[in-house]
């Protein structure tokens, strides 16, 4: 629970930096994740959903703002206060539809990242995880993919 805080209070501290960044120009102005409608529950949560928004989102993009916190940037895990397991060379991501689900649903410590994405954000990070760190994975998943698996 308290690393779910920290998250929340890391995302709040980037939301609100953003705003200022991009008014001054920064080129390195943080971008935000786009969360559909339906996953923002209501006008209350709008506001707070406003802190995820990406410009420009791609997988990439995705995995390193979203992921890479926990499961680092070049995929490998970390152990410590918490495990998040190595994505690199990840036999589990075989099959498409295991990371979809983890995604959308989360598992043991990871939250469901998915619910504040929209469905071809999902595929889009799903896809790039499944094709990068070792991995090489050829099918994809589709838009239409994530909003069954939700």
């Amino acid at each position: 629970m308290k690393m779910i805080g920290l998250m929340v209070a890391a995302g709040l501290a980037l939301g609100m930096a953003a705003p200022a960044m991009a008014q001054r120009g920064d080129a390195q102005a943080p971008a935000t994740l786009i969360a559909p409608k339906e996953a923002r529950g209501g006008d209350a949560d709008g506001a707070f959903m406003e802190l995820f928004k990406f410009s420009e989102p791609t997988g990439e993009k995705l995995y390193k703002r979203v992921c890479a916190g926990c499961h680092m940037p070049d995929a490998k895990g970390a152990k410590g206060a918490g495990f998040y397991p190595a994505l690199a060379a990840n036999k589990n991501l075989a099959s498409s539809g295991y990371p979809l689900y983890i995604v959308l649903h989360g598992r043991h410590g990871m939250p469901a990242v998915g619910r504040l994405m929209s469905d071809q954000q999902v595929a889009d990070v799903v896809n790039y995880v499944r094709s990068n760190f070792g991995n090489k994975y050829k099918d994809k998943v589709s838009a239409a993919d994530a909003k069954a698996a939700r």
